[in-house]
């Protein structure tokens, strides 16, 4: 642990009064916990606090405490700009081209770029959520129930319920902290792992049947017509990705979800220790960490499908 690092960015957060911060698009569950558990800990400490995304909270998480505070672009002056779990600052979408370096960068991606003026980037821990929670106490800003939730479900969501290879008795212990403030960590899990809704099962079925797998690789497709069929509201895969990467037999696991805006967004998941995903995405302009990482490429589904299934074949020597 930095211990000036974390004293800076106390003393930063200590003289800031009117704060703004982002997270990433197509939001996940360690991305809405990390910007409310941050934002409900600095408003109850009598900051102004703005917190934006700008594709909005999905329904999934809509249940949370303070998720109606969140809104989708930042009105007004501020004097602290603040990004969480964003491996690089174009990650916060498009609203935020303009504003300015970041003065805090939290985070826990392998492959962040240190945008900010202040960056923590913790890559061994498991969220972003749990580097706060570790964190806001020395920042002198107190964990409340609703803010307990809010780190629990980014910490359940990006482990997978503590399934995945980095989690560790540590993160198994930020769990029963957050769990002593009364927080049901049962209905947690069930709310952001395995409840889904009737348009995301049957979009979950138009991924389930276009998958292939071949040369260790299995893979999913899902294109816009599948989520108007299905009326899926989101952009997203609804974690169809976690299913894909419980399928035997392979050591990657990706999803290709088009677009509408010529664009695809890749998932991909290690399915065996020692397989690096991340450097696959990194080549891409995305990132992540070595289990699981993400990118957003332009370019028509097909072409890009062929390309970088070919490129991750290559890169990890899958034959």
């Amino acid at each position: 642990m930095d211990n000036q690092l974390i004293g800076e960015i106390r003393d930063r957060l200590d003289a800031a009064k009117n704060i703004v911060i982002a997270s990433h698009v197509r939001p996940d569950g360690d991305a809405i916990g990390a910007l409310l558990g941050l934002g409900l800990a600095l408003r109850d400490a009598g900051k102004s606090v703005q917190m934006i995304l700008a594709d909005g909270v999905p329904s999934s998480f809509k249940y949370l405490e303070g998720s109606e505070l969140i809104k989708k672009e930042a009105v007004g002056e501020h004097d602290t700009f603040i990004t969480v779990d964003c491996a690089d600052f174009k990650r916060t979408g498009k609203i935020f081209e303009n504003f300015g370096q970041p003065d805090i960068n939290i985070d826990h991606h392998k492959t962040n770029e240190k945008f900010g003026k202040l960056n923590l980037i913790e890559a061994e821990e498991v969220a972003t959520s749990a580097i706060l929670t570790a964190h806001l106490p020395a920042w002198g800003l107190k964990i409340t129930k609703p803010i307990a939730a809010a780190l629990l479900t980014g910490i359940i969501t990006d482990t997978l319920g503590f399934r995945t290879s980095n989690t560790t008795p540590e993160s198994l212990r930020q769990a029963a902290t957050l769990m002593e403030t009364g927080v049901d960590m049962p209905e947690i899990y069930m709310r952001s792992l395995v409840r889904k809704t009737y348009p995301a099962a049957r979009y979950w079925g138009a991924g389930l049947s276009s998958m292939q797998s071949k040369n260790g690789i299995v893979w999913s497709t899902l294109t816009l017509a599948d989520r108007k069929a299905a009326g899926y509201g989101g952009n997203d895969d609804a974690d169809l990705i976690n299913m894909i990467s419980a399928i035997d037999g392979n050591k990657v696991g990706m999803i290709f979800v088009e677009q509408s805006n010529n664009h695809v967004k890749i998932s991909w998941r290690a399915l065996e220790p020692g397989v690096d995903v991340s450097q696959v995405a990194k080549h891409f302009q995305g990132g992540g960490h070595a289990a699981a990482a993400g990118a957003d490429i332009e370019g028509g589904l097909s072409e890009v499908q062929k390309e970088v299934l070919n490129k991750t074949r290559e890169m990890l020597n899958l034959k």
